[in-house]
C-alpha cells in the first residue's frame, strides 16, 4: 500500500478547512486563506511558524488538480541558496541581528541610504527569503479585531467528528498502580460516541485503534477535528485518515472553544460515570472499559438531550442512516489501512530488525530501503514493501541454525563452450606485455658479435 509523503500530509492538514468544503461561496476562498496564514503551525524540517497565504493558495490549487500527489514537495536546483551578493548578505545579518524588530521594508531602506544597495535594485522577497534561510525572518503581529466565534452544529450524523484525550484517575489494576486516559470521538450532530476508550497512555497508536473500532461501528466521517498535540501529529494518523478519505482538521492552540461540546462530554463523564465508578471491582483495563461502554450504550446513548430537540444520541444518529457514508470496499482493507511501515535498510544478508528481532526478507531486496509493513497493536511484522509502495512478499523470522542447513541459491554456471573469454589478446595489433620482454631482453650489438 502506497506510503503517503509527510510533507504531504502535513499540508492537506493545513488545508482541512479548505480540502472539506464541497463549495465555497463568493469571496470565501481568500478569507479563510488569510486565516489560514495567521495560525502557527509546526511545520516538518523548519524552525518557520507560520506560511504564506499565496503559499497555501498554491497548495490548494495543486490538491485540486492532482490530489494529496500535488502536495509532495518538487525540489529545487537552488534551494537554500541566495542570489544575494555577499556583502549585501551582511549588511542585512548585521542590521536584523542588531534590531530583530526591524522590517523588510525598513532593511531595504537602512541598506539603500547607507550606500550598500542602489535604490530599487532589491526586492522585497529577495531579503525575505534570505532572512528565512537564515532563521531570522519574523512574521505580522495579530489583529485586534477580536475573533469570531459562532454556536453551530453539523447538519448531518458523521458530517464532523471531533477527537480529544481527557486524563483519567490512577487506579490499582493487576498490573500496579496505573493512569489511564479516556480516548474519545464524538459526532457532532448527534452527540454520540463514535467509540470511547480507556488506555495506559496518550499516543498515536492509541488514537488510531480508537478511531478504528469507531469506523467499524458507526461508518466513515468526512471530518475529524481534533487538537495539535503530538500525537494527533503523528505522519501514521494522518495516513490512515488520507486513506479513508477523513479530512484531519487541527484546532488552533490554546482554543477550545472548537471542541466545546467534546468538552461538554467530558464534563458529563466525570458528574456521571467517574463519580459513581466502584474502583473495589476493577481488577484490569478490561473491566474498566466493560463499565464504560455499558454505561455509553445503556445511559448515556439513551438519555434525551435538550440540544437535540428532547431526542437521544442513539435516535439522532439513526435519523441520518441514509447519509452516512459506509467502509464499502475498505472494510476487506481495514487492517491493511491502520497497518504502519516502518522505514529500514536491508542488510547485505538479506536481513532487517524491528523491535530487537531480525527479520528475512527477499534476498533481492539485499542493500536496498524498504518499508516492513507492521500490525502496531500486536507489535507483528505482517510483510514487506518496497519504496513505491508495492508489495515485495512476507517478512519472517530469522532462524540462524536452520539457515546452516539451508540449501543456497547459487549463480549460474557460465558455458565455457559458447561463453566470449577475454584471457588472451588477439594475435594482431601492438602487445604491451610482449613489446616490455623484447626491450627488456634484448641482446646489445657486442652480444650478437
Amino acid at each position: 500500500m502506497k506510503e503517503f509523503n509527510t510533507i504531504a500530509l502535513f499540508r492537506l492538514s493545513v488545508l482541512g478547512p479548505l480540502a472539506s468544503r464541497e463549495r465555497l461561496e463568493r469571496g470565501e476562498l481568500q478569507t479563510i486563506i488569510r486565516g489560514l496564514a495567521s495560525k502557527e503551525y509546526a511545520i516538518p524540517g523548519s524552525d518557520r511558524r507560520f506560511i504564506g497565504e499565496k503559499t497555501i493558495e498554491a497548495w490548494y490549487y495543486a490538491w485540486r488538480a492532482h490530489g494529496i500527489d500535488g502536495l509532495i514537495p518538487q525540489q529545487r536546483t537552488d534551494r537554500g541558496v541566495s542570489k544575494l551578493p555577499v556583502t549585501v548578505q551582511e549588511a542585512l545579518l548585521a542590521a536584523k541581528r542588531a534590531y530583530p524588530r526591524r522590517s523588510i521594508r525598513q532593511l531595504k531602506v537602512l541598506l539603500e541610504n547607507a550606500g550598500t544597495v542602489s535604490r530599487n535594485t532589491l526586492s522585497r522577497s529577495a531579503i525575505h527569503r534570505f532572512l528565512q534561510q537564515q532563521g531570522l525572518s519574523r512574521s505580522m503581529g495579530s489583529s485586534s479585531i477580536p475573533e469570531e466565534h459562532r454556536r453551530f452544529v453539523a447538519e448531518y450524523a458523521n458530517s464532523i467528528w471531533y477527537g480529544d484525550v481527557m486524563h483519567g484517575p490512577t487506579l490499582t489494576l493487576n498490573t500496579g498502580r496505573c493512569k489511564v486516559f479516556l480516548v474519545s470521538l464524538m459526532d457532532d450532530a448527534s452527540r454520540l460516541l463514535a467509540h470511547s476508550a480507556f488506555c495506559t497512555h496518550e499516543t498515536a497508536l492509541a488514537i488510531e485503534g480508537v478511531l478504528k473500532q469507531a469506523v467499524l461501528k458507526r461508518g466513515l466521517p468526512k471530518k475529524l477535528v481534533v487538537d495539535n498535540g503530538a500525537a494527533y501529529r503523528a505522519a501514521t494518523l494522518q495516513g490512515i485518515c488520507a486513506r479513508l478519505d477523513i479530512r484531519l482538521i487541527y484546532c488552533r492552540p490554546y482554543a477550545p472553544e472548537g471542541k466545546g461540546k467534546l468538552e461538554r462530554w467530558h464534563r458529563t463523564f466525570r458528574d456521571q460515570f467517574l463519580s459513581e465508578l466502584d474502583v473495589s471491582r476493577i481488577n484490569d483495563l478490561d473491566d474498566l472499559n466493560a463499565r464504560l461502554w455499558a454505561w455509553i450504550e445503556q445511559v448515556y446513548h439513551r438519555t434525551v438531550h435538550s440540544s437535540l430537540d428532547d431526542k437521544t444520541p442513539l435516535a439522532r444518529f439513526q435519523q441520518d442512516l441514509a447519509q452516512i457514508r459506509q467502509l464499502g470496499q475498505k472494510a476487506a482493507q481495514l487492517d491493511a489501512i491502520f497497518y504502519h511501515r516502518v522505514k529500514r535498510k536491508v542488510g547485505k544478508d538479506g536481513s532487517v530488525s524491528y523491535q530487537g528481532r531480525d527479520f528475512e526478507v527477499p534476498y533481492e531486496l539485499s542493500g536496498k530501503t524498504v518499508h516492513l509493513v507492521v500490525n502496531p497493536h500486536l507489535q507483528q511484522v505482517v510483510g514487506v514493501e518496497d519504496e513505491a509502495g508495492n508489495n515485495r512478499g512476507a517478512a519472517t523470522p530469522l532462524d540462524a541454525l536452520a539457515n546452516c542447513h539451508r540449501r543456497r541459491r547459487k549463480p549460474e554456471a557460465v558455458n565455457t563452450s559458447t561463453a566470449t573469454t577475454h584471457t588472451t589478446p588477439a594475435a594482431t595489433g601492438p602487445n604491451l606485455v610482449e613489446l616490455a620482454f623484447e626491450q627488456h631482453y634484448a641482446k646489445t650489438p657486442e652480444e650478437d658479435s
